[in-house]
């Protein structure tokens, strides 16, 4: 019989040298005995999961409101997409899974409503108080402060490596730009596993996002074909394998084929950059003069070819242009109402506001709102505001 402590050596035993293990963790902020059966980064999975913020994800806006349907990709969805790529690549690079998974699972805790346009207004809310919103912050914020579970401890009490893949996965802080994350090693990249997440974040989007943009009518095949010539390359060999297949299945067979190559790329192209550095610890990557994760350089050519087609013939057409004024308006009226009328705030961010200034009080409260409750707490303050 195979014991927890015997499994866990066994599962080291196949992590490359320069992955992160367990046992070499900073730890938590407040100190806790090990689990007899689960390590840190486990635990600290799980304690994502359990999380009210988590379960939000699943009302907040990815790309498409629910004006459109209730099938295209939430947060939550988006969220999940991403742990399945992640985990895969993790795994065939020799990287922790398990702070792969979780890294993925939290990577967008701390997106406001209306996806990227509520973070924009949400920004410029508190532009005009001299601070700033970002989602990566608000994500440590939230883990640290806003989710109250435990007795022994405030927030999730989540190890280092997980509170510092929140905040570097996707871009690198200035040391002098930010001292008050100093604790986070901003002068170091951080590890491949938070590196990672960045990459296949995109590989989930930009597929899942021609999908949904073709379902929704945004998008047209032909147009798709013409803006992103990988894609048209790839669904060529399938009209010419399957001539008489629907025209939907052979884009669903092309998309599938345009995810497996940008994770294909990833996987050959980073196990290139590892061997040609040298790095052989955590440490190496950690001192590396940039990151080390890409994908090769045409395919990177390939990604940002998508990503354009998506920013130009998406996500500002028209239809969406509507929902996101629509999404940022609505914001900055709920933030100023609320800074209009404190009283209307819950009795708990009242009692947060003798504490620490209004405005980040009121950007506390609706950084954590989904899309549905948004519009009911601006109904409600629209009102008191007219009499």
């Amino acid at each position: 019989m195979l014991t927890a402590e015997c499994f866990l050596r066994y599962t080291q035993t196949m992590l490359a040298p320069y992955a992160f293990r367990p046992e070499d963790s900073r730890g938590r902020r407040y100190p806790e005995p090990s689990h007899p059966y689960r390590n840190d980064f486990q635990r600290d999975r799980d304690r994502v999961i359990h999380t009210r913020a988590f379960r939000r994800l699943e009302n907040k806006t990815q790309v498409f409101t629910r004006r459109y349907s209730d099938h295209f990709r939430n947060r939550l969805t988006h969220t999940i997409e991403v742990v399945q790529i992640s985990r895969t690549i993790a795994a065939s690079l020799g990287l922790n899974e398990d702070l792969v998974e979780t890294l993925a699972l939290v990577h967008d805790i701390g997106h406001p409503p209306f996806g990227h346009s509520g973070e924009k207004a949400l920004n410029l809310a508190m532009r005009e108080y001299g601070e700033r919103f970002d989602h990566n912050l608000n994500a440590l914020r939230t883990v640290e402060q806003f989710e109250q579970r435990y007795i022994e401890f405030p927030g999730l009490n989540l190890t280092f490596e997980v509170r510092e893949g929140i905040i570097k996965h996707s871009r690198n802080y200035a040391p002098g730009e930010f001292p008050d994350l100093a604790e986070y090693l901003l002068d170091q990249m951080p590890p491949l596993e938070a590196q990672l997440i960045d990459l296949t974040d995109e590989v989930a989007y930009n597929t899942a996002d021609l999908d949904d943009g073709l379902e929704s009518k945004i998008l047209t095949l032909d147009r798709i074909r013409a803006g992103i010539p990988a894609f048209a390359l790839l669904f060529d060999e399938i009209e010419r394998r399957y001539p008489g297949a629907p025209e939907k299945l052979k884009f669903n067979e092309t998309l599938k084929r345009l995810l497996d190559r940008l994770a294909s790329d990833l996987i050959a192209n980073c196990k290139k950059t590892i061997a040609e550095t040298g790095v052989q610890t955590v440490e190496d990557v950690r001192r590396a003069p940039q990151r080390l994760l890409s994908f090769s350089p045409q395919v990177e050519q390939e990604r940002r070819q998508i990503k354009e087609f998506l920013y130009k013939n998406l996500y500002f057409s028209p239809p969406l242009k509507a929902d996101k004024k629509k999404g940022e308006q609505m914001l900055a009226e709920t933030f100023r109402l609320f800074m209009q009328c404190p009283e209307q705030l819950p009795a708990s961010y009242q009692e947060k506001a003798r504490h620490e200034p209004l405005h980040r009080v009121v950007c506390d409260y609706i950084a954590g709102m989904t899309d549905n409750f948004i519009q009911a707490q601006h109904r409600r303050l629209s009102k008191i505001a007219a009499g």
